[in-house]
């Protein structure tokens, strides 16, 4: 009796047949970046290093006093609050996403503090970033579950967040104070060798985002989700987890720079962290990370901060400019470097 072979088998058999065998090609041949797109790959990560680094030196022979290691020590205390919070921005922005209320985040952190200082360290530490972290939860997952932009959702708790700190101090009228000599107040006031506590925090605080970034699987993850949402779910990723986790990261970062900056100002200021979501995002923007998500690096957005930190303080030694400049020198190299970013980007993708 002659076998009848399915018909599925004889499809796949002349399907077989007829297709070609793959040549043997090792996986890497063909994608081994040029040297043209290796050189702006590093370019786009670290080029702000390299301005930085000619800022610094042109403004050291300029201005004797700006290389002093006092100038030095208070650059880096004012930056370490917005580098904490651009901590959490970062990993946002590499998932495609945005947080424009870490600026009320981080002023209600520091009252909510200060206010809580009076019970003891534990509570002023406890109570924003309890606080903080919530309103970053609310925020990822009304994105992640919801489905809702980034930019409507944050808008909102920018402003949910700024009227709970006005309902807390009467309308900005009461201002809460850290008790003298208290733990909390040490924490922000506190030095070692002459460097304060808060920038040795935040320089903690960079070096585990680094490791987690670049060694570990949910790093690895953030990036997936900021190259294709979509893609990251076919491949089984995690992606509604990751969002909320980094938004709730974004507010727990925003709310312990604002209870720092309490300790250190010894006092909840109601009138901070108006626009630091925008230093925020333009120092990570400038440190190499790209607003579409994707890429991005843990150094390059502390290069950004610092950058941004030396502007200022280089218009302070001026004198004759008031702080209002700093804006303007901020905005034009943001644009300069979207613009180069773009740049970028066509090199390393072509061949």
């Amino acid at each position: 009796m002659n076998e009848t072979k399915p018909a599925t088998a004889v499809v796949r058999t002349e399907v077989a047949e007829k297709t070609p065998a793959a040549p043997s090609v090792p996986p890497s041949a063909g994608t081994e970046p040029t040297g043209r797109q290796r050189a702006a790959e590093l370019l786009q990560r670290q080029g702000v290093l390299a301005v930085l680094l000619a800022v610094v030196i042109v403004a050291s022979f300029i201005y004797p006093t700006f290389a002093s290691l006092d100038n030095a020590r208070g650059i880096t205390i004012q930056a370490s609050f917005l580098a904490v919070v651009a901590l959490g921005m970062t990993m946002v922005i590499i998932t495609g996403g945005i947080d424009l209320s870490v600026g009320s985040v981080f002023a209600l952190g520091g009252v909510l503090a200060a206010w809580a200082s009076q019970y003891g360290f534990l509570a002023a530490l406890l109570l924003p970033l309890v606080v903080c972290g919530g309103i970053g939860l609310l925020n990822g997952f009304l994105i992640a579950r919801g489905n809702m932009a980034p930019f409507i959702v944050t808008l909102a708790t920018l402003l949910g967040a700024r009227g709970l700190l006005l309902s807390l101090t009467d309308e900005g009228a009461t201002t809460y104070l850290v008790p003298k000599d208290s733990a909390f107040g040490e924490l922000g006031q506190g030095a070692v060798w002459g460097f304060g506590y808060p920038i040795i925090i935040a320089l903690v605080l960079f070096g585990a985002g680094g490791l987690v970034l670049q060694r570990t699987s949910f790093g690895q993850t953030l990036f997936a989700v900021g190259g294709s949402s979509d893609a990251a779910t076919l491949m089984g990723l995690p992606v509604a987890r990751t969002k909320i986790l980094v938004y709730t990261l974004s507010g727990l970062l925003a709310g312990l720079a604002g209870a720092l900056n309490a300790a250190r100002l010894s006092s909840g200021v109601t009138i901070v962290g108006v626009g630091m979501e925008l230093d925020a995002i333009s120092a990570v923007v400038i440190g190499g990370t790209l607003l579409v998500g994707g890429a991005g690096s843990i150094s390059g957005t502390l290069w950004g901060v610092l950058l941004l930190a030396v502007i200022q303080n280089l218009i302070n030694q001026i004198g004759s400019l008031n702080s209002s400049y700093q804006s303007v020198v901020s905005g034009g190299f943001l644009i300069v470097v979207v613009v180069a970013q773009r740049y970028l980007a066509r090199s390393r993708r072509s061949t």
